[in-house]
């Protein structure tokens, strides 16, 4: 028998964590299903892309369906040839489509929600146009991952998910994030779990990136609808970071030069709009979810 790695005791305090992580995701898919938010063949979509959902044994799905039950469950699986301990990752295509037409509903009966993405150069407002969206419409708010430590105010799950960076390697593996890039050291990432059970649900999402995060959603997302916010003008741009007094004379030469590159990417994108006044720029936004 071959001898168990050693882990030191941060290495089994980290497995400790992202076991209890995936229990959690896990428990929530199945109180989605239990409430009738997720239906049983969309978790089996979401399995094809998403390693927690794949890792979920095909008894706890099916005993999360409303009216199954474990009796049920367990004469259903033994009629269908499936192994009580099978996961969803390990079923077969023969076992999927006996599942399927247990649970022939597909798609749940909600509207599908539109996934619309804000890029534009730093400094023409897109904060600002993404807090108004949220705080007056019904959009779901992404959480973003990162390999950054948590500050003091930030929370779990709320403000980030705080991965290692062997976590976040192995979901970029496996094809979880719709985009990610790295920055001042620190991996961020966008999940793909929490925006496409939203779409899933009828809710639409907005997600407020850079622009090279826009363009790798819409490689992973054909249906993400790309919205570049543009100045009114080049010098109404600079008048808004030279007012950050943040910054340095040398940062805000930089700053400058990055704008004039991301202002040259409009064209790769499905709309832009002016950023002349913000009410305008939210109706359009909301518009394009009717």
């Amino acid at each position: 028998m071959r001898t168990p790695p050693k882990l030191s005791a941060s290495q089994r305090q980290d497995a400790l964590d992202k076991a209890a992580r995936s229990r959690k995701a896990r428990a929530e898919i199945k109180n989605r299903v239990k409430s009738g938010e997720l239906s049983f063949t969309e978790v089996l979509d979401l399995a094809k892309s998403d390693s927690v959902a794949g890792k979920m044994r095909v008894r706890e799905l099916i005993e999360a369906v409303p009216g199954v039950g474990k009796i049920r469950a367990s004469a259903m699986m033994e009629r269908l040839e499936i192994s009580l301990t099978r996961r969803i990752q390990g079923l077969g295509v023969h076992q999927i489509g006996a599942l399927v037409r247990e649970f022939p509903m597909t798609h749940s009966a909600k509207r599908r929600g539109k996934l619309i993405v804000l890029s534009g150069p730093g400094g023409v407002g897109k904060s600002t146009i993404a807090d108004r969206l949220r705080s007056q419409n019904n959009f779901y708010v992404s959480v973003s991952a990162t390999t950054r430590l948590p500050r003091t105010n930030e929370r779990e799950g709320i403000d980030y998910f705080f991965l290692s960076r062997e976590e976040f390697s192995k979901k970029i593996a496996n094809d979880e994030f719709l985009e990610w890039a790295e920055f001042a050291g620190a991996m961020y990432g966008t999940p793909r779990i929490g925006v496409e059970n939203s779409l899933a649900q009828g809710h639409d999402v907005l997600l407020e990136i850079e622009i090279e995060g826009a363009k790798q959603v819409k490689a992973h997302s054909a249906e993400a609808i790309l919205v570049f916010l543009q100045p009114p003008s080049w010098e109404h741009l600079v008048a808004r970071l030279e007012a950050r007094g943040t910054d340095t004379p040398e940062r805000r030469v930089e700053r400058l030069a990055l704008a004039q590159e991301e202002m040259a990417a409009s064209g790769e994108f499905d709309l832009v709009l002016i950023n002349d006044a913000v009410e305008n720029v939210v109706l359009r936004l909301v518009s394009l979810t009717t």
